[in-house]
């Protein structure tokens, strides 16, 4: 049965005489330790010296330190470095500076889910994961509001592990919205999933393939834009705020007859047998481990397929016509 907990269900004294070490002071770790600062928390940050993150930790007033002394001064220690380099930093950081009764902590599970990161017997492991961006769960805290979490315990050293996510969760606000209990296999699949299979790479294709369908029958490139790519803000806003069946019924009786009579030609058994076997190979490692020798040997396909994608029609009109938007805040 589906749990959701609150700020009652959440006990803030916990923290209380505990240092929170922030590994890595991206748009996440930023987010999450002024947070956990302002919630009274005592929180040291760890960045590389010289880098923006370093200067932004400063400018935010935190005295940013290395890997090694931040994990040395955690009592919870967060890792919000990105996945590839968090083997590394765990291994060569964090491990010689873990004791009995420390915790552990991810906003992701994928170094857990896929062993990259072992962890002793004797340190709690958990996640709290915001299902949205650390400049979001930022603001959202600033309003009094909070960004809806996810929590997992992978070990529990202590018999705190639970109560401990909680409330770290409590600490960046989320509480104040809802944190789900899930699991890190249940996280880390699913978030692989939905970004391969529907946010990022379903996404992507099927712009540019709708795009190319366009140019292709002798359509203006600029009108093939607008109508594939500009307008899809405004209908993922939509399904966003009230759902498929709420954005069906707010545009146009011709687009929603379009959409449920259209739609499963786009989407159909083939792509659904696609998606299954990549929710396969997600399960099984193999995109793990293909992402992770992909890093070992440099990027080779990764820089090429990027590289490739720029050099896209629709990137060229893009941004000729993103100058005719100035509402449009420039990346």
């Amino acid at each position: 049965m589906l749990k959701i907990y609150y700020d009652n269900d959440a006990d803030l004294t916990l923290l209380k005489d505990k240092t929170i070490a922030i590994i890595g002071y991206g748009i996440q770790g930023r987010g999450q330790a002024l947070c956990l600062r302002d919630s009274g928390c005592r929180v040291v940050v760890s960045e590389v010296a010289g880098t923006p993150n370093f200067e932004q930790a400063k400018a935010d007033g935190f005295i940013p330190v290395s890997a090694d002394e931040a994990a040395a001064a955690g009592d919870i220690i967060q890792i919000l470095t990105q996945d590839h380099v968090q083997a590394k930093v765990y291994k060569e950081n964090i491990k010689p500076n873990l004791k009995k009764g420390k915790a552990l902590c991810f906003s992701h599970g994928f170094n857990i889910r896929f062993r990259q990161i072992k962890p002793p017997k004797n340190v709690d492991v958990f996640m709290v994961a915001p299902k949205g961006p650390g400049a979001l769960v930022r603001r959202m805290y600033e309003e009094g509001k909070g960004v809806p979490c996810l929590l997992a315990v992978f070990q529990d050293a202590t018999g705190e592990a639970k109560h401990l996510g909680l409330a770290y969760a409590r600490a960046i606000g989320a509480t104040r919205a809802g944190v789900i209990e899930t699991t890190f296999d249940e996280e880390t699949e699913t978030d692989l999933f939905g970004e391969q299979a529907v946010l990022c790479g379903g996404v992507t294709e099927l712009i540019r393939a709708g795009f190319d369908t366009l140019v292709e029958a002798g359509y203006q490139p600029e009108i093939a834009y607008f109508e594939v790519l500009h307008e899809l803000k405004l209908i993922t806003d939509l399904i966003q705020e009230t759902g498929i069946s709420g954005m069906r019924r707010r545009v146009s009786n011709t687009a929603c007859y379009g959409d449920l009579t259209r739609g499963p030609k786009i989407i159909t058994e083939r792509t659904r047998k696609a998606m299954k076997k990549m929710l396969k190979e997600i399960k099984s490692g193999k995109f793990a481990r293909e992402w992770i020798k992909e890093n070992e040997a440099g990027r080779p396909m990764f820089n090429k397929l990027l590289e490739e994608g720029d050099k896209h029609q629709i990137e060229e009109v893009g941004r000729r016509l993103r100058e005719m938007m100035p509402w449009m805040k420039k990346a």
